[in-house]
């Protein structure tokens, strides 16, 4: 594909990260867009990264680390302009101990806004949705505060599996591990200063959705 009057190092980064980023939900950090082209200084790959900023096939946000998105222009020399999909914002999640929501009629809220992904990022779109993550206990699952998790919406699940869960008798919410164990279900964080959370009765809990993808917002 035409992209300008890019070097052929520019061109092999701009694919490096459109082939990351598609495999695995978010944007590779400054030093593994380096390594993957060979580049040990960060400032020489930062000049490249503002040179395709500058020719329109990425926007950046520096203040955030892996800040990086790829534009229309680049979708639609690859194709796959037409591949994106809009998914509903619908509210938190907390991945912290479980915390009180206010009442109302559901668990989850209506979308208030909308995140952009291409269609290839996922298995399925039916019934999707997302969620931002407060809270720091599935940090070793490499979901950290103010994340963005895709979920599906689905109430089958199997041990192992990352969840949104509501707890009915409680009013709140939490993304936890999930584990049936006898009589019991566990939910246990990926932070190893956490406890994990034990409910006797699984009449107790709901659970509202499995977590797909995971849009990573380092600071």
């Amino acid at each position: 594909m035409a992209k300008g009057q890019l070097t052929d190092r520019q061109r092999r980064i701009l694919d490096y990260i459109q082939s990351f980023t598609t495999d695995n939900g978010y944007p590779p950090s400054i030093r593994q867009i380096g390594a993957s082209v060979g580049i040990s200084s960060t400032s020489v790959v930062n000049y490249n990264l503002n040179r395709l900023v500058e020719e329109g096939y990425l926007d950046r946000d520096k203040k955030v680390s892996r800040g990086i998105r790829l534009t229309d222009k680049l979708l639609k020399a690859t194709g796959k302009l037409g591949d994106v999909i809009r998914i509903p914002k619908v509210g938190r999640i907390f991945a912290s101990e479980p915390v009180h929501l206010p009442s109302t009629d559901s668990p989850m809220f209506g979308a208030d806004e909308a995140i952009e992904i291409t269609r290839d990022m996922l298995s399925t779109t039916d019934e999707v949705f997302a969620l931002e993550v407060k809270g720091d206990s599935m940090i070793d699952a490499m979901v950290s505060d103010g994340d963005i998790v895709v979920m599906k919406r689905d109430y089958h699940w199997r041990n192992g599996d990352m969840v949104a869960v509501w707890l009915k008798d409680l009013e709140e919410t939490t993304l936890k591990y999930i584990y049936h164990e006898g009589n019991t279900i566990r939910l246990q964080p990926a932070n190893p200063t956490m406890d994990p959370i034990i409910i006797q009765d699984p009449k107790h809990l709901e659970i509202q959705g499995k977590v797909m993808l995971v849009l990573r917002q380092l600071e």
